[in-house]
């Protein structure tokens, strides 16, 4: 009885679950694109559209409950004077959705910026035009709204300018991604970008006195071989004078042998000095 209830349990929240949003949504030349659903079922797809300076949601009539994972939304870009629209795709099974997902663009164009990423000591630097369509139209009432956060999390920062930002204290050896999108009057215009991510790198303390040290091992031998060279070649005689011994010749060494003063020693062999002993003759001893 328990394992029954049990099962009746299982396939209840089974059949009553939403099924789960679909994922990498873009568009690349107007062909909406995601990733299906990995559970089993009959799950569909219906793409909604937004347009400029809206926040009504609007079925797609070519893209409504599909099977597949693709649509072709060309005829969405006549829905807006500007052309710039936004889009999203939710699941839906056994009578149940699953939540929205927006579409981002992986080019830039009149509608969707275009941002390069360049990360520094715990920041990193959104390169972003200020000279775009919409600001050409609108002036400073068109920005960009730049949102950020670690790689693998939503990224529910933001920032808003008119130009390049540079997002600071950020931590090192952790990749950070990016996502920009127009923005006019507080309202989001046209397709986000799809994310980019760049590694903020590690600080080194001694960056500096390691480049010192290195430039220095460098600039050594270029300096010294140009120097010892030239006192080898230039200084040559200078340099055998240093190593002569400290020693000076005499006056006539030079001169001929025969009229060079020899010292001649004028003392006389040492003569020994001995006593004279007389001798005794043994009678002599006796008497």
């Amino acid at each position: 009885m328990p394992f029954s209830v049990l099962f009746i349990l299982v396939v209840v929240q089974a059949l009553s679950a939403s099924p789960p949003a679909p994922q990498n949504i873009h568009v690349d030349n107007w062909l909406l694109t995601w990733t299906p659903a990995a559970e089993e079922g009959a799950t569909t797809y219906t793409v909604q559209y937004s347009s400029f300076n809206s926040r009504k949601w609007t079925n797609v009539p070519s893209c409504v409950r599909i099977s597949s994972n693709s649509c072709n939304v060309t005829s969405t870009k006549a829905e807006d004077e500007h052309g710039c629209v936004r889009l999203r795709v939710r699941a839906e099974r056994r009578g149940l959705t699953s939540r929205s997902v927006e579409a981002c663009s992986r080019h830039g164009d009149s509608c969707t910026p275009d941002f390069s990423l360049m990360p520094g000591p715990v920041s990193l630097t959104v390169y972003l035009s200020r000279n775009h369509s919409l600001a050409q139209e609108y002036g400073g009432h068109a920005k960009y709204r730049v949102y950020y956060g670690k790689e693998g999390e939503p990224l529910l920062k933001y920032k808003d300018a008119v130009a390049s930002v540079t997002i600071p204290e950020l931590q090192e050896g952790q990749r950070y991604c990016a996502q920009v999108q127009y923005l006019y009057f507080e309202s989001s215009v046209g397709l986000a970008t799809c994310t980019q991510c760049e590694l903020i790198p590690e600080s080194k303390k001694d960056s500096k006195q390691t480049v010192i040290l290195v430039v220095g091992l460098i600039m050594v031998p270029v300096l010294l071989i140009p120097v010892m060279a030239y006192f080898l070649i230039c200084k040559s005689e200078r340099i055998k004078q240093w190593l002569r011994p400290p020693y000076e010749l005499p006056e006539d060494f030079l001169e001929p042998f025969p009229e060079r003063h020899l010292p001649i020693s004028s003392s006389s062999p040492t003569e020994e000095c001995c006593d004279v002993i007389s001798s005794i003759s043994p009678q002599e001893l006796s008497n």
